[in-house]
């Protein structure tokens, strides 16, 4: 097996722990209430990097990171991450875990988007991507009455703020470490959520013993293992692959979600119609388009 295809496996692994990550969002709020289970989860995540930030010497080896620009991308990040997973969090409790991953999945087409205020051209591609993901939202979120969900909403603000949060990531990673970024983000994001479950939920240490192994899936494992696959993963693929690949993760969360529901883990039904299964597609589709090279769009010369 080549090294390419170890590394991409590596990036398919992450999407499809990321993917099952939505389903255990979802039963941990038959235990909890969202700012516990997002505190607590957050706090499992950032003692999973730290622990592998010490046993690997990382903090030794990244002698050059700039640490005062590594802890405000740390900080900023974390403000944007607390927001975004925590409006996720609340609007799984409205949504199915299908829709929650591919309304997720459109922070993708607001990237390229969002540089204009950056002054960065935006591709006709990009925005044919974002006209079709917006027509796949409309057969995916609203109803017969031309509404829209109360957790579609709270999901569709969670991919714009997350969107936000990936160019923060982007505009700090030339001069700091990634996985030292990520774990200050999660322990940011812990404190405050888990400060916002003491006051405003009264969480019990029952409630945790219940939601441990969804707690521990998506602290430990979405967290802390998909986040290092991701990094390993990256380092031996064309970038763009990377982003086709990863954004299979919500393919996962639908599948996920309806075998689930199937075998009775999940209470909710997540079945969904052939009018939502094809607003899934148009926005899968979305997503794949806005990530393909620029060059491949080209006629003639220009291609080269």
């Amino acid at each position: 097996m080549s090294k390419k295809t170890k590394h991409s496996l590596l990036l398919l692994l992450a999407a499809l722990i990321w993917g099952l990550a939505f389903v255990s969002q979802s039963k941990g709020m038959d235990y909890m209430k969202p700012l516990t289970f997002n505190g607590v989860r957050s706090l499992i995540g950032a003692f999973s990097l730290l622990l592998f930030i010490l046993v690997t010497g990382r903090y030794k080896k990244e002698r050059n990171v700039n640490w005062k620009a590594t802890g405000l991308a740390g900080i900023l990040c974390g403000i944007a991450l607390t927001s975004a997973s925590t409006l996720q969090q609340f609007g799984i409790l409205y949504t199915t875990v299908g829709k929650a991953g591919f309304i997720t999945a459109l922070y993708i087409v607001f990237v390229p988007i969002f540089g204009i205020f950056l002054k960065k051209k935006v591709s006709a591609v990009v925005w044919f991507g974002a006209i079709l993901a917006a027509v796949g939202m409309y057969f995916l979120c609203m109803t017969e009455s031309f509404r829209l969900g109360t957790g579609d909403i709270l999901i569709f603000l969670c991919a714009v703020i997350f969107a936000i949060h990936i160019m923060l990531a982007d505009h700090f990673s030339v001069k700091t470490d990634g996985v030292i970024v990520s774990c200050i983000q999660f322990t940011i994001c812990g404190l405050v959520c888990t400060t916002g479950a003491l006051i405003w939920e009264h969480p019990t240490f029952r409630q945790l013993g219940d939601g441990l192994g969804a707690l521990l899936y998506a602290g430990v494992l979405s967290c802390g293992v998909a986040y290092t696959l991701q990094l390993v993963g990256q380092e031996g693929v064309n970038p763009t692959v990377a982003a086709l690949l990863l954004s299979l993760e919500s393919v996962f969360a639908t599948i996920a979600g309806f075998l689930a529901f199937k075998i009775g883990f999940l209470t909710t039904d997540q079945t969904m119609t052939g009018r939502q299964i094809a607003g899934c597609a148009l926005v899968f589709a979305a997503v794949i388009l806005v990530q393909l090279p620029a060059k491949w769009f080209r006629i003639g010369k220009n291609r080269s």
